[in-house]
């Protein structure tokens, strides 16, 4: 069949649920039976995401072959259960960097090469590369911002030309946010129709509206809506705020979206069959037992507000996680820096801690106070890139008795750089090659027989050697190996040929396991991963033990 395409734009405001939205579009079609991958297109000028500030920018999600991404991504791969490649990921930075490079290349064979209709030309190109990369039937393309933006101007205009050209394989979805301002008590449409006009002023006209709200919308603001911004009722979709992203995909389904868009494509409509997905939602609803899961991290405060955003894949693992292990997970954020001012005193009660992800010195002494208080009380602990670091920092300063023991990266001047940066990186650093030159996607972990590492995987997988995804610059130092592991600190993971240490453990201890690697990444809902399964299977079981 003829690729059919589905943009979903943005309106009024950002941060409503595109990303989802265009994940659950997808997840829907799949359950019809029809292959489907997604896009993402983010109107900045960086490159990549790699060099962004998680608390403005949110999560930078790692791709399988190594891209780092917009968060988004990782909503396409849970939602729809599947991996997402560098071809499925652009920016306005990526776009006009390929351009240029053709021109230096003589490429356009010396024709004046303009914003219009080059930079569009070249998107369109790029959309063509991921469909033929993922074979996709359906391709679901978001494009980030909101509509009336100058910045998404020249994918809207790819946009528009796609649909000049095929009229029939083009469809337009906008999320937009209806407000119900407290002191009026009235949702109000008019923001929506203003956001409307702006994308019929770009030569765009919808064909699904997805009403974003507190409540559901009523058939007054539909008919309003339908009335206003030129589009069938029935196409007005109601998408109130709802306990779990992962009900989105069945609270569409109540409108027949997914049908509604396969008789606009003129596709047979196939057996839908979502049933592992409604179960795992249905499961996700339990209340009790309750597992407490601390995360110790310093990418979550935004002024005057906290913001899960920068761990969005921590965040889904431990639900996942959780779901499997039939319990529910309350996430108690806590700051690193408070840690390090105020003492471990928050820690009290817990039933498990993670430490994620992290750069730099930041917050590094509140995560090793963090780490020692569970090492010490029997607290489980996960230590996830930065956090397996810190654990080893604070294996050989309390353990090993290495007061000065730190990182590289954290104390370029340290004497016992048990973290050390990675061959090679020096040189970027000199250079100031920062962006995409570090360890990135799926490398191979061999798992060491007899640890707890590998009794986690070995109720998922029976290889004996997994592919997990990195990022980071600084490892392991093997000048250390020996001494700690006759301290007690246990080699779990390697590379393959043994020379870098992928995950260590402490034995005798519940559960204290930290990965180089970030396993948040490829877990999801219908796939949830063993070592955030058997974490949280171990804080339930401790957490029993405190009731009785």
């Amino acid at each position: 069949m003829t690729t059919k395409y589905i943009f979903v734009v943005g309106g009024v405001m950002s941060g409503v649920g595109k990303g989802v939205t265009t994940a659950s579009i997808g997840q829907i079609l799949q359950a019809h039976g029809y292959k489907v991958s997604a896009i993402k297109m983010d109107p900045y000028i960086n490159v990549d995401a790699g060099t962004m500030n998680p608390i403005e920018h949110g999560e930078v999600f790692v791709t399988e072959d190594g891209d780092e991404t917009d968060q988004d991504i990782g909503n396409y791969e849970r939602f729809l259960n599947t991996n997402i490649y560098r071809e499925n990921y652009m920016t306005t930075g990526r776009v006009y960097q390929s351009v240029i490079a053709r021109e230096r290349n003589l490429e356009y064979k010396g024709k004046c090469v303009q914003v219009v209709p080059h930079i569009p030309q070249e998107i369109r190109e790029r959309i063509a590369a991921a469909v033929e990369k993922t074979k996709a039937e359906i391709m679901i393309i978001e494009i980030g911002g909101t509509v009336g933006e100058y910045e998404n101007l020249l994918f809207l205009e790819a946009a528009r030309v796609m649909k000049l050209f095929n009229p029939k394989d083009v469809l337009f979805v906008m999320v937009s946010y209806l407000p119900i301002p407290s002191k009026i008590g009235e949702m109000k449409t008019k923001p929506t129709q203003h956001a409307v006009r702006n994308l019929q002023g770009a030569g765009i006209q919808l064909d699904f509206l997805v009403a974003r709200s507190e409540r559901p919308i009523d058939m007054v603001r539909r008919e309003k809506l339908s009335i206003n911004c030129n589009v069938p009722i029935e196409a007005v979709i109601a998408a109130p705020d709802v306990d779990s992203i992962y009900d989105i995909p069945l609270n569409f389904e109540k409108n027949d979206l997914g049908k509604r868009i396969l008789e606009k494509f003129g596709l047979p409509f196939r057996q839908h069959d979502n049933t592992a997905w409604k179960k795992m939602v249905t499961a996700s609803k339990i209340k009790k037992p309750l597992v407490s899961i601390g995360i110790v991290g310093k990418y979550f405060a935004s002024g005057d507000f906290s913001l899960g955003d920068s761990y969005i894949s921590v965040i889904e693992a431990i639900k996942h996680a959780a779901i499997a292990n039939h319990c529910k997970a309350k996430i108690v954020w806590l700051g690193a820096e408070d840690i390090e001012t105020r003492g471990v005193k928050a820690l009290a009660g817990l039933d498990g801690i993670i430490v994620p992800q992290g750069w730099g010195g930041r917050g590094a002494e509140g995560k090793i106070k963090t780490i020692k208080y569970c090492r010490e009380k029997g607290v489980p602990y996960f230590g996830l890139c930065y956090g397996m670091q810190m654990a080893v920092i604070e294996f050989a300063r309390h353990i090993a008795k290495l007061k000065d023991a730190n990182s590289a990266e954290v104390d370029p001047k340290t004497k016992n750089p048990v973290i050390n940066i990675m061959p090679g990186q020096e040189k970027l650093i000199k250079e100031k090659g920062y962006g995409g030159t570090i360890r990135l996607g799926g490398w191979p972990c061999r798992i060491v027989s007899g640890t707890h590492l590998a009794k986690a995987y070995a109720r998922y997988t029976k290889a004996k050697t997994v592919s997990e995804r990195h990022r980071h610059r600084y490892e392991f130092n093997n000048d250390y190996r020996s001494r700690f592991e006759q301290l007690g600190l246990k080699i779990a993971g390697t590379s393959p040929d043994g020379k870098i240490v992928e995950a260590v453990e402490i034995a005798n201890h519940p559960f204290f396991i930290g990965v180089q690697f970030h396993p948040e990444y490829i877990s999801r809902p219908l796939a949830p991963h063993p070592l955030f399964v058997e974490f949280i299977k171990v804080c339930k079981n401790i957490s029993k033990k405190k009731i009785g």
